[in-house]
């Protein structure tokens, strides 16, 4: 509407001009004399303008007369596409001047004036690789999803034009929604063209919401093949396409299938901490304990992880709390100040009941980097090391408002997932999950290896003020093994009981 009103304002403008010169000129004094064969004829300044003006249209239609003279002598002379050549420029002229005006409109948004424009150049030249592309494009802009799927379907039968044809309508299946149909014309395109990046992306983010693992993982080697991948940023994702067949063989029933694709996936990324954590417990049931150390404490140097402590812990499930503390030395002299090797040696410390040494395991973590795991940690301490309730309670309060500690989150979109996934479950991206700690805003479960259950019950006194009652702390604990003690139970031991049942 405003270019419209724009290009009105404009020719009224140019027309007054044209009046006012036209005035000017015949308000002008003087003019010219042309004298010919003694006849003398006189012009005004208005006439001799008009008459160059008549002078250069009848100079162009002579040229175009004598162009056409030449082309029908060179017909008559036995050139028999003389004639069409001389026409065909033309048509293409104005062909190209449209298709130009085209791709201006698409430039500039206006996606019914880039149809148009289209048709037009459509109409001039035989080129319906060009045309049929901005008529698809245009049509997408001007939100005509019919007349572009239209169009890029004649782009598909055209053998040239085919890999944007089947883009165009892969593109928008993908918009649809339709992702299996999507899937099929990827899978079509990355044949026609493999060196497109955007379409082998698409293709393998489509495979792995499909849990086609194999065919992926082709897609990815094609990908390395065609120079679009860094090495080792292939074998991290051959790495997490490895891990998450396994996942799925663990599903069906197939656990020595399962573990030898879990080995693979930890030789493939040693640092992918779920595939570490499978590939241990691999080893464990195989009855090789020290191969499953040696793949914990490599994925530990890479990153301390509660997961692979969980995992640690099965290697020998039957110890004492004691015993269990001597031999998670192999990983807590491990990168010592990480605050995930000081929580866990807490953790070790408050199962062996040796309280003051939690607490020096622990540090000033609760000032420096407090989580809620860690505050909860220090109740736990001081209840040990018999503090009052309001001490005890005052650290359960500060562990409610305190971070939730790392978490998996997507690098794309930022969404927190309660345990790691090889494709985001909010924006479909693939391998984008990192251990990391959310934005304060942020409120999420945590993972479900990420606490223990510490803080439960109390020695009650004969009238049961000191008792606590069991605090929620909304979590799911899958590593409680890391803290369990085989010892026979005694009185004594109901409260420590508890704590490992809640």
């Amino acid at each position: 509407m405003l270019w419209s009103l724009i290009k009105i304002i404009v020719f009224i403008g140019a027309i007054m001009a044209l009046a006012w010169g036209a005035g000017a000129l015949l308000e002008t004094q003087g003019g010219m004399r042309l004298d010919v064969m003694g006849q003398e004829y006189n012009f005004g300044p208005l006439e001799v303008v008009l008459l160059v003006i008549v002078l250069l249209i009848a100079v162009w239609l002579l040229l175009k007369v004598l162009s056409l003279l030449v082309a029908t002598l060179k017909f008559l002379n036995g050139d028999e596409t003389a004639l069409s050549r001389y026409f065909d420029r033309n048509r293409e002229r104005k062909g190209f001047e449209a298709l130009s005006e085209g791709l201006m409109a698409l430039a500039s948004g206006e996606g019914r004036v880039a149809m148009a424009k289209a048709a037009k150049a459509d109409k001039y030249l035989n080129k319906p690789a060009l045309t049929n592309l901005l008529t698809a494009q245009a049509a997408e802009l001007a939100g005509d999803r019919r007349k572009a799927e239209e169009t890029y379907r004649k782009l598909v039968e055209n053998e040239q034009t085919r890999f944007v044809g089947v883009r165009g309508i892969m593109k928008q299946k993908l918009a649809d929604g339709d992702t299996d149909t999507a899937l099929e014309l990827a899978k079509k395109a990355f044949a026609l063209k493999p060196k497109h990046d955007e379409t082998g992306n698409t293709l393998l983010q489509l495979q792995a919401q499909k849990h086609d693992w194999v065919g992926a993982r082709k897609t990815l080697s094609a990908k390395l093949g065609n120079g679009q991948l860094p090495r080792d940023v292939h074998k991290r994702r051959d790495a997490v396409l490895a891990l998450s067949e396994a996942r799925d063989i663990v599903a069906e029933g197939n656990s020595i299938e399962a573990r030898e694709t879990a080995i693979e996936a930890n030789r493939l990324s040693p640092d992918l901490i779920p595939a570490a954590a499978m590939a241990a417990r691999g080893y464990i049931e195989q009855g090789k304990p020290r191969y499953a150390t040696r793949v914990l404490k490599k994925a530990w140097e890479a990153q301390p992880h509660p997961d692979l402590a969980a995992a640690f812990a099965e290697i020998e499930p039957n110890e004492t709390a004691k015993a269990r503390v001597k031999r998670f030395a192999t990983l807590t002299r491990i990168k010592s100040d990480h605050p995930e090797t000081k929580m866990l040696l807490a953790e070790l410390h408050i199962a062996n009941e040796d309280f003051p040494e939690a607490r020096r395991a622990l540090g000033n973590l609760v000032e420096t980097d407090p989580t809620t795991r860690s505050v909860t940690l220090m109740a736990a301490i001081e209840r040990g090391e018999g503090a009052s309730d309001t001490i005890v309670k005052g650290w359960l309060a500060r562990a409610v408002t305190a971070s939730r500690g790392p978490q998996w989150i997507c690098n794309n979109c930022q969404h927190i997932h309660a345990d790691w996934k090889p494709v985001c479950e909010n924006c479909a991206s693939f391998d984008t999950l990192e251990w990391k700690a959310p934005p304060e805003s942020e409120m999420a479960m945590p993972a479900g290896a990420q606490m223990l259950p510490l803080i439960v019950g109390g020695h009650d006194d004969a009238s049961g003020a000191n008792a606590i009652a069991p605090v929620d702390t909304d979590v799911t604990i899958e590593d409680a093994d890391i803290i369990e003690d085989d010892t026979p139970q005694t009185d004594t031991d109901a409260d420590k009981d508890t704590v490992k049942q809640t």
